[in-house]
């Protein structure tokens, strides 16, 4: 099976080609600009270097939050229009997920955390690929206080980790590791090797959506002007 798995849902912007048991081609980009200007070269860079064509990948994979609003409609998008193009079948990867399982093994707990931004953050905690924490989107010093429910020691990636180090190694000490820079972020070939393990979970195009944890902000502001809450 030929996977073609991308990620727009924070900074980066990652795509992976993954063809059995071998990641063929994985790329990452971090810069200011629009992910929608460098994911389509990324993917035809995938294709060209791999001597792979579009009508080659069996399976479209996009990272479907939670994550950036913009960045997130924009791979899943992509991911949409080609597996329709094709007549392929498509499929979402959780991002937190992909953030831990892209860290390889850790005796302990994993805890990705993404910046959400208005105090809050995006998190979960894995160990060995089994959840033990439910992805939520809550102020930091609430998942800290649910992570210091776990017996173990507790490594912290994604891009909220460096954000919030200082807190973070404030209320656990050598309990808490940050993962190196190169672990940190999420790694689209992670997530193609996800997509391919749940490949029987695969859907239609046109069932593909986002994984929101809350509302955008747009919405946010206006139900705060009626004095509403989500």
């Amino acid at each position: 099976m030929r996977v073609l798995a991308v990620d727009t849902s924070g900074p980066t912007v990652g795509v992976a080609l993954l063809e059995g048991d071998r990641l063929l081609f994985e790329c990452s980009l971090t810069h200011k600009r629009t992910h929608s200007v460098w994911l389509m070269p990324a993917i035809e860079q995938a294709l060209s270097q791999t001597e792979r064509q579009i009508e080659d990948i069996d399976l479209f994979a996009a990272v479907v939050g939670p994550g950036s609003f913009t960045g997130v409609r924009i791979g899943v998008t992509t991911v949409k229009s080609l597996a329709q193009a094709m007549g392929k079948p498509c499929i979402g990867v959780n991002a937190l997920e992909a953030l831990a399982a892209g860290t390889g093994d850790f005796s302990g707990a994993v805890c990705p955390l993404l910046d959400a931004r208005a105090g809050q953050v995006y998190a979960a905690a894995f160990e060995a690929g089994c959840r033990l924490l439910a992805d939520a989107a809550l102020p930091l010093p609430d998942f800290l206080e649910q992570a210091a429910g776990l017996a173990m020691p507790l490594l912290f990636v994604g891009d909220g980790a460096p954000t919030y180090a200082e807190a973070i190694l404030e209320r656990f000490g050598d309990k808490a590791r940050m993962a190196p820079a190169h672990l940190c972020g999420l790694r689209a070939g992670a997530a193609a090797v996800l997509a391919q393990q749940a490949a029987p979970l695969a859907v239609s195009y046109n069932a593909l959506l986002p994984l929101y944890l809350r509302a955008p902000q747009a919405e946010r502001e206006r139900a705060a002007k009626r004095g509403e809450s989500l």
